[in-house]
């Protein structure tokens, strides 16, 4: 399989409109970006294109890629910045299954699924196709699995994509805190490529309200607030998962500009052959 990284920053990108920090006017010299989340994955042995997530900032990307458009999505939850691309598909596709979990959501009342059927029901190339967590299914010949990760207060999923003739494995954390659960981290252990989300270095936790927490043994926080990992968590993750590459994602423009560009941290147009 072929990844390309369409879409590695948190929900605001960088660089940031109106934003003149030290990271920001650093990728703007640079010449390189953090749009919102979203990555494209290649069958080469079918040329069938998965897309999980459908960044806004979808026609950007596939134009800067120049890359084929999808024959199908996975959708992992309902935040704008990894769902609202779907309204590209209008007039660009002629049909687009876009697969998302079926589990209804306390806080919403609704799968995310039923929220994707609902927002889009004005596109009839959109088709939902819902399924169910930890439960395989083939599309554009690979085996994805959803998997429940930890984003409170919305039910929110990781990925595994599999490709079955190689057995090349993609693992997308999804937009997590560190507490993934076990039977979640079982699925996604062994991958040739993690992507995690990261969003900010854990230095910066003093400076959330809420603080930092699932420290380390040296202290170090894991979870940014509540919603997503640090840096040093996404690291831990994918030392946890028994990971061979790790890319951090949903990167945020607040990391100081001495790391915002060093690996493991990803910045969008990256491609991996798995």
């Amino acid at each position: 399989m072929r990844v390309t990284l369409l879409g590695t920053g948190d929900t605001a990108g960088t660089p940031r409109p109106g934003c003149d920090c030290d990271t920001c006017l650093a990728a703007r010299e640079r010449g390189v970006e953090r749009t919102r989340s979203s990555v494209h994955v290649v069958n080469e042995s079918t040329g069938d294109v998965l897309l999980l997530d459908a960044s806004p900032d979808f026609r950007q990307q596939f134009l800067r890629e120049g890359v084929s458009l999808p024959d199908a999505a996975v959708i992992t939850h309902i935040h704008f910045d990894h769902l609202d691309g779907l309204g590209n598909v209008y007039r660009l596709l002629d049909h687009l299954p876009v697969y998302a979990a079926d589990e209804t959501d306390p806080k919403t009342g609704e799968s995310v699924a039923e929220t994707v059927r609902r927002k889009y029901d004005y596109l009839d190339t959109v088709s939902v196709q819902p399924r169910t967590p930890h439960e395989s299914f083939r599309v554009c010949g690979f085996d994805v699995t959803l998997v429940p990760v930890d984003h409170p207060p919305l039910l929110t999923y990781g990925l595994v994509v599999e490709e079955p003739e190689t057995g090349a494995t993609l693992a997308l954390s999804g937009d997590t805190s560190y507490r993934v659960p076990e039977s979640s981290r079982d699925a996604l252990r062994d991958a040739d490529l993690l992507l995690a989300d990261g969003i900010v270095p854990a230095s910066l936790c003093d400076y959330h309200p809420l603080g930092g927490r699932d420290e380390d043994a040296d202290g170090v926080p894991r979870t940014f607030g509540t919603k997503h990992m640090t840096k040093e968590g996404a690291v831990a993750l994918a030392d946890d998962l028994n990971a061979e590459e790790l890319r951090v994602v949903h990167v945020a423009h607040r990391y100081p500009p001495e790391e915002a560009f060093a690996e493991p941290l990803a910045v969008d147009g990256e491609t991996f052959s798995l």
